[in-house]
Formats: structure tokens, C-alpha cells, sequence
């Protein structure tokens, strides 16, 4: 019977809270001298993250005035012989064997972003980086030390209380920076240029540490009375609870709220059902924080708990902003939606109130009639001003209609899977001449690189990563003959499946080919993986070539490397497997010559 009892009450400790006993002056005034070193340990998070941005904005800022004096410097200097270009292609040799072993490394050997697949519409996710998994790792151990740290071990009825607020407090003030990382709009992309990618990362592991945390300030409060008290008052004191405590019952809630968010949260349900995650994890976060926010009675963990929502909430207000302040008035946001050969769609932006265009721009897209308010991530392509079609006055006759005629777009190049984009292609494909025009929202834009300090610059693109690189290209061609840039030598290696692809950039490339000075600076190399004959491979000149099968990332960047021009960036944008061939290509090659690696990847 006792048997029974004991697995009666562990089928319950998960819904269970403490009541509020009585307690003595001396345990009184131990409670308050735990509570002050529990803010103390809080404070330690916080002066951790506090040297981390500073640091990190000291290194990001150092690279960022390197980058301005080495393009001021080279802005008249063409090729390797000019002193100057040759002097920034020589690497520092304790920063290049940093980066090879820390800062662009893998965890292990190569794979870093390719995904590790169950089947052709499923993955389990990709593996961290090396400097990544070195935050994560040192993160959780900072939080199991705090968590130990200046409790009484000795003494039970001490280190069960003690362990109760421990966890209970850091669980609390995890949640800051488990909000802030999840924000689009978080402000620590600017200052310390990582990308969005790592934070979501940081987040997902942050989210992890705060449901453990969570349920060992349960299993505290559990272990205190199963182990202190006879089976028969235990459950007593448990039912008496549950019945009869509002913060047992919020507490219960919250922790399986945070339990439900952990065990959805994992890459093969993110990936496969996307916008049921989504909704789901969002309303199990609201509980979640409704049931924290009734369960505790110390004002000072609610301190963390308000700042954490409101900052949530910040975000989120800034997100409503930034989709008013584009889209409203001048007829509102237009899309025209074209269906493309390859599995693939053009959209055309027509934004009530767009803004300058820059390369490595991307923005969430609304588009209520394919996927109510459900938003997606897309690398903008292109930009142009267009005439107005709604604009039915005629030919301009003042300033002001020549002003009002003309019509910014903004272009995206978007690939065929499942959801959103899917319903999206299929919608084009059956409306009359493959294309329809709706109603759109746009958020953004978000991101900006520039490569204009670079003397050489390889963009690496597979399938429609190509959107990514694109601007690139046309930015540093025509800032090559402006002269408001250093870069002298521009290879774009593009990788795509059937001839037909191209297509998806006829229109832009067509522009780009027809640039003043072209010629001088840009080599374009198309490599077709599934031809269906060989006379669909022929290269129209010796600066546009076309190859059959794969390429051998490693021999393009050596050759290039021989011929390098100043400090070379090598940019990827494409499929996992690309992404990780370029980046091992880059570690064996950066302490020969000073050479960067940017990698592009929409993870979530």
C-alpha cells in the first residue's frame, strides 16, 4: 500500500506546489539573508551578458573601422602589384588561425549547416559551431554553478529551500534574454552585427535552460516532501494544495506550459509543420508567463518577469509600426505574384512607402490571401522604379507627376516547398498567364552588408540563394565604375539544376551584363547539376562561362586566391552542403591570405 501511495504521489509532484508554511524568526531571516544572494547570482547573469555585448560591440566596431580605412585606402589602387591592395591581402597570423579554428570552424570536421535528414521533407537539424557550441556550453555550465553555489548541502531542510528560490529566481531572469534573442527587431543585430540566425539559435538553448530550470524548482519542492514527510501526509499536503492554492495551480499550469514548449519545439516539428508550431508555441508562451506571473509572491523575481514581457511586447509594437509605416496609404502594398519555371515565383513588391535598396536586405512578407497573417523570411533580389499603373493622369505634365509616375518595386525570387510558398506557386500557376496580384504586407527590410572594402569578392549561390547575391553584384559593379569602392575582381558561382533556372534572373542579369565597365571586374560561372543534354551547356563569353555537374569549390578559390586582389570575401548563399563546402574551403586557404567568410541562412 505504501508502494501505491509513493507512485500515486509521483504521478502528482509534476502538477504540485508548495503551500506556504509557517515559519520561525530564524527561518524568516534565513529565507530573506537566500533571497539577497539570490539577487546576487541574478545580478551575475546579468554582468556576464553586460561583458559579452561589450566585448563583442568592441570586436565588431574594430572590424568595422578596419574595413572603412581599408577601403578609403584602396579606393585608387586596382591590382595585387599596387602597395596598398598587396599590403591588406597579407593575413595576420594569430587573427587567420582564429578564424580557421574558432570563429568560421565547425564543430567537428566539416558539417555545420547541412541538415541532418530523416527523410526528404523532415530533419532533426544542423549541428552548431564551434564558437557557438563554446557559448552554449559555457552558458549551462554558468547556470548549474550559479544554481549550486551558496546553498547549504548539508543541512535538507536548508538546500531544499534554498534550491527552490535558486531555481525558481534564475528561471525568472533567464527569461530577459530568452525574449530579447527571440525579436526580430532585437537591437543587439545591429550593434553586434551576428546574425539572426545565431540568436534564434541562443534562444532555442537559452528557452531549454529555462524549462530545466523550471521544473527543478519543482523537483525541489517535490524532493522536500516526499523525503521529509510520511507517504500519507505528503499527499495530503499535495491534494490540500492543489484544492486549495491558486499559486500551486498557476505554478502547475506554467510548468507545463514551459514542458510543452520544450517538447514542440524541436526541428523536425518546426520544419514539418511550421505555422501550427508557430501558433502553438506562442500561445503556450503566453500561458506560460500568465502562470509565472500569479504563481510568484516575491516582487523582486516579478521585477525580471516584467521586464522580460515587456520587452516582448516592445518588440511586437515595433513590428505593427514598422508594417503601418510601410504599407499604409498610396493604395497600400501590391504583389504580383508570377509563377516560373523550376518550381519557383517572382514576386514584385509595389510598397506604399518604400525605402533605398541596399545588398543584403530581407524582409517578412504578409500575404493574407495565401497565408493569413503568417509571415515568411525572403532575401530581397532587386529593386527598380517601374511606371505606375494605377496612375491614370497620362503623360506627366509638371514635376510632380513626373515624381508621381514612376514607382518603386521591390523584386523576390522565391523556391516551391511546402505551406506558405507552395499555396503560393499553385495559386500563380492556375490564375490566368501564371500570375495573380494581391494584397501584401511587408516588414522591414532587415540586414545590410557591403563588401566595398573587399579587393576580391566570390559570391557563391545554389538554386534561389542566388537572390542573396544578386544585389551584391550589381552594387560593386556599379561602385567599380563610380569609383566608391576598392573591390577590383567580382566571381559569381552560381549552382543550379536545369538551364531553365536561369530564367528566374534573365531580366537582372540582362541589366547587370549591360553595366558600364562590366567586363573589367565581373566573371559569372554556371554550374548545371542535372542537364538534359549537353548542348544546353555553352558559354556566351569568356567573362559568362557554363560547366556541367558540381564545382570544385576548393580549386575556384585557389585560383582566385593566386590572382587575389587586396583581402578577399567569400559569401555563400545556398543549400547546406554548399554552405559547408565553401566554409572548409576558406579554413584551409585564410592564413595564406587574408580572406573573410559570410555565410547566408534563413534558419528558424
Amino acid at each position: 500500500m505504501a508502494s501505491l501511495s509513493r507512485w500515486a504521489l509521483l504521478a502528482a509532484l509534476p502538477s504540485a506546489l508548495a503551500a506556504a508554511p509557517a515559519y520561525t524568526p530564524e527561518q524568516l531571516a534565513r529565507l530573506a539573508k537566500a533571497g539577497e544572494e539570490n539577487m546576487r547570482v541574478c545580478k551575475y547573469i546579468g554582468w556576464t551578458w553586460a561583458a559579452l555585448v561589450g566585448a563583442m560591440l568592441a570586436y565588431r566596431w574594430s572590424l568595422e573601422l578596419l574595413c572603412h580605412v581599408r577601403k578609403l585606402a584602396n579606393l585608387n589602387h586596382g591590382t595585387s602589384s599596387d602597395g596598398r591592395q598587396k599590403y591588406f591581402s597579407i593575413p595576420d597570423e594569430k587573427f587567420s588561425a582564429m578564424k580557421n579554428h574558432l570563429i568560421t570552424a565547425p564543430l567537428l570536421k566539416k558539417r555545420h549547416n547541412r541538415e541532418f535528414k530523416l527523410s526528404a521533407a523532415t530533419n532533426v537539424g544542423t549541428l552548431p559551431g564551434r564558437l557557438q557550441t563554446l557559448f552554449l556550453v559555457g552558458y549551462l555550465a554558468m547556470s548549474v554553478a550559479l544554481t549550486a553555489i551558496t546553498i547549504d548541502w548539508h543541512t535538507p531542510d536548508q538546500w531544499y529551500d534554498d534550491g527552490l528560490n535558486r531555481t525558481g529566481y534564475l528561471a525568472v531572469m533567464n527569461m530577459i534574454p530568452l525574449f530579447v534573442l527571440a525579436g526580430r527587431n532585437n537591437p543587439l543585430i545591429f550593434l553586434l552585427g551576428i546574425s539572426f540566425d545565431t540568436y534564434n539559435l541562443i534562444h532555442r538553448w537559452i528557452g531549454r535552460i529555462v524549462v530545466f530550470e523550471a521544473v527543478a524548482h519543482t523537483a525541489f519542492w517535490l524532493a522536500k516532501k516526499t523525503f521529509t514527510m510520511p507517504d500519507a501526509k505528503a499527499w495530503a499536503v499535495i491534494a490540500s494544495s492543489m484544492a486549495h492554492s491558486e499559486k500551486i495551480m498557476t505554478g502547475t499550469i506554467g510548468t507545463f506550459a514551459f514542458v510543452g514548449l520544450l517538447l514542440s519545439s524541436p526541428s523536425i516539428f518546426r520544419h514539418a509543420f511550421y505555422e501550427t508550431f508557430l501558433h502553438i508555441h506562442i500561445i503556450l508562451a503566453i500561458v506560460a508567463i500568465v502562470g509565472t506571473w500569479m504563481h510568484i509572491e516575491d516582487e523582486k523575481s516579478k521585477v525580471f518577469l516584467v521586464a522580460a514581457v515587456s520587452l516582448w511586447i516592445i518588440e511586437r509594437i515595433i513590428r505593427i509600426v514598422s508594417i503601418m509605416r510601410r504599407n499604409v496609404g498610396n493604395g497600400g502594398t501590391k504583389a504580383e505574384v508570377e509563377a516560373l519555371p523550376g518550381d519557383a515565383v517572382r514576386v514584385t513588391l509595389r510598397i506604399a512607402k518604400p525605402w533605398k535598396f541596399r545588398p543584403g536586405q530581407h524582409i517578412y512578407m504578409y500575404m493574407p490571401s495565401v497565408g493569413l497573417w503568417t509571415s515568411h523570411p525572403f532575401s530581397l533580389a532587386w529593386s527598380s522604379e517601374d511606371d505606375d499603373p494605377h496612375n491614370e493622369k497620362g503623360l506627366p505634365m509638371s514635376r510632380q507627376d513626373i515624381f508621381a509616375a514612376k514607382q518603386t518595386t521591390m523584386s523576390l525570387i522565391i523556391r516551391r516547398r511546402t505551406g506558405f510558398t507552395d499555396t503560393m506557386f499553385k495559386k500563380a500557376e492556375l490564375s490566368p498567364a501564371g500570375k495573380f496580384t494581391t494584397t501584401a504586407f511587408v516588414e522591414g527590410p532587415y540586414g545590410n552588408q557591403s563588401f566595398a572594402s573587399y579587393g576580391t569578392v566570390m559570391l557563391f549561390a545554389a538554386g534561389v540563394g542566388i537572390t542573396h547575391q544578386v544585389p551584391h553584384v550589381r552594387d560593386l559593379v556599379a561602385g567599380y565604375s563610380n569609383g566608391t569602392v576598392a573591390t577590383r575582381k567580382v566571381v559569381l558561382v552560381w549552382i543550379i539544376q536545369s538551364p531553365e533556372h536561369l530564367e528566374w534572373i534573365r531580366p537582372w542579369m540582362t541589366s547587370i551584363l549591360g553595366m558600364d565597365k562590366r567586363r573589367d571586374i565581373l566573371k559569372i560561372l554556371l554550374f548545371v547539376t542535372r542537364p538534359r543534354s549537353t548542348k544546353e551547356i555553352h558559354s556566351p563569353s569568356s567573362s559568362v562561362q557554363m560547366f556541367p555537374g558540381k564545382p570544385d569549390v576548393g580549386a575556384l578559390l585557389s585560383k582566385e586566391q593566386e590572382k587575389q586582389v587586396g583581402a578577399m570575401a567569400v559569401s555563400v548563399c545556398g543549400t547546406g552542403s554548399l554552405a559547408d563546402d565553401v566554409r572548409k574551403g576558406v579554413r584551409e586557404r585564410c592564413e595564406r591570405s587574408e580572406m573573410d567568410f559570410f555565410e547566408e541562412a534563413f534558419s528558424w
